[in-house]
């Protein structure tokens, strides 16, 4: 299938030099004519800045870079990026995990939802069903279970996989709006990203989250080794859950009334 939207897909990194794979993201861009990366060296202090200098200049009219002096958190490199991205006005813009844990291979079939007009949103969703490679260790299934149900709580949304680092949006302004200003979670910004757009649904400046966003089952996703994210950083995500729910719920509730 190839993507046939201009898309433009945000990377963050943050000391990738080990495990980012400047191969398969060239071969990418060379199958599909609509797509550029945007590369976003998130502080890093290996050598990423070297070897995303070294792969932008291979192609640089579909490959970009940008640098942040300092570490600045995952949650920030993905909104500078995305700002960023609009800027060049594509059709689509959206993010990737540096390790490609989603393969790029999934990009058109998330690409494809936005066919229907209507679709803000699409995320990735890692659904062990048969028929697709979902590879994910016991331990973060499980924590991704109880990470997703406190989410559709905190959401008041059935959301099955908010974490999964895949996601595509589509240019408009509204969607430009939830990139404006920082986010308050550095874990669980994606969650944030939801909990701003059901904020607009309630102002009216959107339809109803529940048809507008939509998650779509990947083919195939791998638990790749390194992740920066451990047990401790789950905690901290679950804690941040609360605060965003006091922010954009709690609030909310006490301002109608």
């Amino acid at each position: 299938m190839s993507l046939t939207r201009r898309a433009i897909v945000v990377v963050p990194c943050y000391n990738e030099a080990e495990r980012l794979r400047p191969e398969t993201f060239l071969a990418a861009v060379q199958e599909h004519s609509t797509l550029q990366f945007l590369f976003v060296d998130d502080g890093s202090r290996d050598a990423t800045a070297q070897l995303l200098d070294a792969l932008v200049a291979r192609m640089p009219e579909r490959l970009s870079s940008l640098k942040l002096s300092t570490n600045r958190g995952k949650a920030e490199a993905v909104r500078l990026g995305i700002r960023e991205a609009f800027k060049r006005s594509p059709e689509l813009v959206g993010f990737l995990d540096a390790d490609l844990s989603t393969p790029v291979s999934e990009l058109p079939t998330l690409a494809a939802a936005f066919d229907d007009p209507e679709i803000l949103a699409v995320l990735g969703s890692r659904v062990a069903l048969l028929g697709r490679e979902i590879q994910r260790s016991n331990r973060r299934h499980y924590l991704g279970r109880v990470f997703a149900t406190l989410a559709s709580i905190t959401l008041g949304l059935r959301v099955y996989d908010t974490q999964c680092g895949a996601k595509l949006f589509r240019v408009t302004g509204p969607i430009g709006t939830i990139f404006d200003r920082e986010f308050l979670s550095s874990w669980a910004f994606d969650v944030e990203i939801l909990a701003r757009l059901r904020q607009m649904e309630r102002a009216r400046q959107i339809q109803p989250v529940a048809r507008t966003v939509v998650e779509v089952p990947l083919r195939q996703w791998t638990d790749i080794r390194g992740s920066k994210i451990g047990l401790g950083d789950s905690f901290i995500a679950t804690l941040q859950l609360l605060l965003i729910w006091w922010r954009y719920r709690a609030t909310a509730s006490r301002t109608a009334t």
